[in-house]
């Protein structure tokens, strides 16, 4: 058993930003409304601090939910329609294809509720492969794999990088988030780093897609149930097409039951940075599809000239894929899995005291390689990514992160010990 890959099934899928300050939902209802009073007292401390997603404050065993942060980030949730990004070759059809991936990427949220996993720690990575099935048929399986790594600490960010061979997409960038509390609710940001996923489509001339980030709100805390509300705008440009859409997340009220509404317009600019930021001003001439529906339901498209509404996607049917990890054998002792295995294995097993002392070793022997780091004089570089471009928003492989996305596709999972380690 120890060297066949591990995979994870749907069910077990815990709901991919991770905002500070959201709690686990493994236990029961008054478990979890119990965790979130105890988590409301110590989000008090913070009223104020600019970010607490900076702060990197560490919350009792009790209060996470058992899964590694690097695990819980990821954007694979559908690995088909990431897969079949590509196929089509209309550009409007591709366009809506990243669009039917983006409102797929963090299913996660829609089936299931916000949670607190463990903390990052430096050079932590994590490594997955999915099957997706691609083709109008819905048939021919594909291999996607997904690596990421914590690139840095203070402030907490990592890189990641997706990767589809057979259908020539990847994807890349950076996770970094930046949270305020504001005694209620919590609100997240991308940080300055994160400036969105950047696609590539290597057999389209390599035409290239940029995905924003919007901001998200975290409420319920008053009521003991946590909800996520999205009122923002987020951006998708393809400088290549010369399309643009323009997501307008439409805020729920706090009384009544949510709509999850989303609005949108894709259209043909004349230079990227045109200056619209808003639906309503980009000109009727420019349009070439429109967005309305749920982003936790129903998304549909519309063409001008037509009253006509096409399913863009349906997120009912839909739940997160199983993710296939390496076995545990062939994991490293800083790979996300093997790291916190013993503090998932006492919270699953409720020994409350035994994960926060497995989990407060880790973060010790954190602080005293760094200690000795800044001692020496020593920089620290990641392994599987080039040293942080962390202006360029875009990440880089290096020859083990490429070796490594490699392997995954081949099922040889076998890589060298780190040389140096985080934590």
């Amino acid at each position: 058993m120890e060297n066949t890959p591990v995979t994870t099934p749907s069910s077990a899928l815990t709901p991919a930003a991770t905002p500070p300050g959201t709690i686990s939902n493994t236990g029961s209802e008054v478990e979890n409304q119990s965790k979130l009073k105890a988590l409301l007292g110590i989000l008090r401390r913070f009223i104020g601090v600019a970010d607490i997603a900076s702060v990197r404050f560490s919350l009792p065993s009790q209060l996470l939910e058992p899964v590694p942060n690097l695990e819980y980030w990821n954007y694979l949730d559908r690995p088909e329609t990431f897969a079949s990004i590509g196929e089509s070759d209309d550009e409007l059809e591709r366009f809506l294809g990243v669009l039917r991936f983006w409102f797929t990427k963090d299913l996660k949220f829609v089936k299931g509720k916000p949670c607190k996993p463990y903390n990052s720690t430096l050079g932590e990575f994590f490594r997955v492969l999915q099957l997706g099935c691609s083709g109008n048929t819905g048939t021919g399986a594909v291999r996607v794999s997904f690596l990421t790594e914590q690139t840095s600490h203070h402030p907490p960010v990592s890189a990641f990088y997706i990767d589809c061979p057979e259908k020539g997409v990847s994807a890349n960038g950076y996770d970094q988030i930046s949270a305020k509390f504001t005694g209620t609710s919590i609100r997240v940001t991308p940080g300055v780093h994160n400036l969105g996923i950047f696609i590539n489509l290597h057999k389209r001339g390599d035409e290239s897609y940029r995905l924003t980030h919007p901001a998200v709100n975290l409420g319920g805390f008053l009521r003991g149930t946590l909800n996520l509300y999205v009122e923002d705008v987020c951006y998708v440009t393809c400088p290549k097409t010369k399309l643009k859409a323009i997501l307008q997340y439409l805020g729920d009220s706090w009384i009544g039951k949510a709509k999850h509404k989303v609005e949108g317009v894709v259209y043909q600019y004349t230079q990227e940075d045109d200056g619209i930021q808003r639906i309503k001003d980009v000109p009727s001439k420019l349009v070439r599809a429109k967005i309305e529906g749920s982003w936790m339901n129903q998304l549909y498209y519309t063409i001008p000239g037509s009253n006509d509404k096409h399913p863009l996607i349906d997120l009912d049917p839909l739940f997160p894929e199983p993710k296939t990890c390496p076995p545990s054998g062939a994991m490293l002792p800083n790979e996300s899995r093997k790291m916190w295995e013993g503090v998932t294995e006492a919270i699953h097993a409720k020994d409350y005291s035994r994960a926060t002392q497995l989990k407060s070793e880790i973060e010790e022997r954190q602080r005293e390689k760094a200690a000795a780091r800044a001692t020496e004089g020593v920089e620290w570089k990641p392994r599987f990514f080039e040293a942080p471009a962390l202006a360029a928003g875009r990440p880089k492989l290096s020859a083990d992160g490429e070796k490594a996305l490699k392997g995954l596709h081949a099922g040889d999972y076998k890589l060298e010990p780190s040389a140096v380690t985080g934590a």
